[in-house]
């Protein structure tokens, strides 16, 4: 059966700035991973947003 939480993506338990000794190394490295994730995704946003205020500028420079 289908569950929607099934889709939710999962939080993990690491906050920046928080101590890390707490943590095993297979928990940082899945920290680090979603990490590199984030960043990748921030940096697609960035990419759009640069790429849609250029075709805007070109619009109005028109």
């Amino acid at each position: 059966m289908w569950n929607e939480d099934d889709r939710a993506p999962k939080k993990s338990n690491y906050a920046i700035g928080s101590d890390l000794e707490p943590h095993s190394v297979e928990a940082l490295k899945g920290f680090a991973e979603e990490l590199r994730g984030e960043i990748e995704r921030i940096e697609a946003a960035i990419r759009r947003k640069g790429s849609d205020r250029k075709a805007a500028e070109s619009f109005f420079r028109k």
